[in-house]
């Protein structure tokens, strides 16, 4: 990745789209230092954090989720959230009942659907205590009524908490009309930046990434 710059400001819904292969995974590895930097910073309210190894970054205020869901199956799913848990005033319960699994505590990881499986992700990011979540495609594979219902939740929490969001996404719709503004990148550059009604109507965007089936309609995008 070079020459992408960009800033979060508390509160934000940031979302980061681009086709595959822009860069945007490397960049949550980068914020979370699962990659190390060759060149420039990362910066969390003002102090430097590239050069600390993830779990000390997650300690600072970044919590992630993952694109490929991967709990301990053996494990229940509050002993997957026990694992990540390091909150000092709320349960690892609390947070399976954000995500809506406070039901299957005792059920093994392996025994719950995909949908179920990306919200006890969520839950374990969550249990982190993040003041930036970073969220890797947390729509992929779901079904349209798990995506309507999934960004309900994550609406629910950011309304709730006034946490910082950075969220990679492919499904349009939803990032489109949750983010309060939009990074594009392209072949491992930031490409723009820009309010979602803006990015979706340039031509370099819709050229590289979105094509033509993709228009506002309103206040919201449909495909036609």
């Amino acid at each position: 990745m070079r020459d992408v710059s960009f800033e979060v400001n508390q509160g934000e819904i940031v979302g980061v789209i681009g086709p595959n292969g822009a860069g945007k995974t490397t960049l949550l590895n980068c914020i979370s230092g699962i990659f190390p930097l060759s060149a420039g910073t990362i910066s969390l309210d003002g102090s430097q954090i590239n050069h600390l190894k993830p779990h000390r970054i997650c300690r600072a205020g970044i919590g992630r989720t993952f694109q490929i869901p991967r709990p301990f199956g053996r494990m229940s799913t509050l002993e997957n959230v026990i694992v990540a848990h390091q909150s000092v005033t709320e349960s690892p319960e609390h947070y399976l009942e954000i995500v809506g699994l406070s039901d299957k505590t005792r059920l093994p990881a392996n025994r719950l659907t995909f949908h179920e499986r990306r919200r006890l992700e969520l839950a374990r990011a969550l249990s982190t205590e993040p003041r930036i979540l970073l969220l890797d495609e947390i729509m992929a594979g779901l079904n349209p009524s798990e995506t309507i219902q999934m960004v309900s939740l994550l609406r629910s929490i950011h309304e709730g908490t006034g946490l910082t969001i950075l969220w990679i996404e492919h499904v349009m719709r939803a990032i489109m009309e949750s983010a309060d503004w939009l990074v594009v990148l392209h072949q491992g550059r930031r490409l723009l930046k820009g309010v979602p009604r803006e990015i979706a109507h340039h031509p370099k965007v819709v050229e590289i990434y979105l094509g033509e089936k993709y228009q506002f309609k309103g206040d919201s995008v449909a495909q036609g």
